[in-house]
């Protein structure tokens, strides 16, 4: 257990972002099941965290706490709830940091939370089965509002899913199955239980879905649509740091974005695959200087 802890301690510390927000989202779910726990204790009624922080379905609601778009992304009120999602992000986050950077990764996560968000309080004040749902929540003074990471989770799951469709992961060590029909399943189910309890979570989770999959297709492109984001956390990051003002600037040395970079890194490894395939057929004699400079170059990395 001590090594476990250890780990992961450890890949905090290396800005590991896929642990920063698995440990941002169990933070946040502590603290609220503490002061839950507090007020169940103390009869303190009246008291709810998640007001100021769970997005509302209620336009009127959302102006008065817009902060609300980003905060909702990562609060969970049950143990279950936050299980199943951290489980999720942990197992696909991991698949697609095989073929994305962490940037990506953090940035993506918010997209997709806010693109969930965005269409959940779309649809309950356009959709006449949703407006009635609302409208009678919030006369009953219980207004909607919705929290979860489940539309940031789709998206990273639908990003890979689309970007590496023959990519399979292992089910219940049993048999293997292609992610992309994991995404594809779990649409579905969203689909169908949009009538259903939970209906705004099912929405906002075809939100992120949406989301992942315009990534994947635009990445295949060259195109990184996370990349504004990416440039925002910058400067933020580099505003809270204390130092000279040319710290604020962002800057990208040798590569433009990161598709750049991951583009480059393949075509290197390429170069080295053909280099080592002409010594194996041909001998290492065979190589030209430029080859053989190349070749010296890659094994000091």
């Amino acid at each position: 257990m001590g090594t476990f802890f250890d780990n992961i301690k450890y890949r905090f510390k290396q800005k590991d972002i896929l642990i920063q927000l698995i440990i941002i989202n169990v933070a946040v779910f502590l603290i609220l099941t503490a002061i839950g726990l507090v007020c169940t204790l103390f009869k303190l009624d009246g008291i709810d965290p998640v007001k100021y922080i769970g997005v509302p379905a209620d336009i009127n609601l959302f102006l008065k706490y817009p902060w609300t778009l980003f905060t909702y992304m990562f609060v969970h009120q049950t143990i279950w709830h936050i299980l199943f999602n951290m489980l999720m992000l942990f197992w696909f986050g991991q698949i697609f940091l095989s073929y994305f950077s962490p940037k990506n990764l953090g940035s993506l996560y918010i997209l997709g939370g806010l693109a969930g968000a965005v269409i959940y309080i779309i649809a309950f004040n356009l959709i006449p089965y949703y407006i009635d749902i609302n409208t009678s929540h919030t006369a009953l003074g219980h207004p909607l509002s919705m929290i979860g990471a489940s539309a940031s989770v789709m998206a990273i799951i639908f990003a890979v899913a689309f970007y590496k469709p023959n990519t399979e992961v292992s089910l219940f060590m049993v048999f293997r199955l292609k992610i992309v029909y994991i995404a594809i399943f779990l649409f579905i189910i969203d689909f169908i239980s949009l009538d259903k309890s939970n209906s705004g979570g099912h929405v906002a989770h075809i939100g992120g879905a949406i989301i992942g999959y315009i990534f994947a297709k635009q990445y295949l492109k060259g195109k990184d649509i996370t990349r504004w984001i990416n440039k925002i956390i910058d400067l933020i990051v580099n505003l809270t740091k204390p130092g000279s003002p040319k710290k604020m600037k962002v800057k990208y040395k040798k590569r433009d974005d990161d598709y750049q970079y991951n583009q480059h890194c393949k075509n290197e490894t390429e170069e080295i695959d053909h280099i080592l395939d002409k010594i194996k057929a041909s001998g290492y004699s065979s190589l030209s200087s430029e080859e053989k400079k190349r070749l010296f170059d890659a094994s000091k990395k």
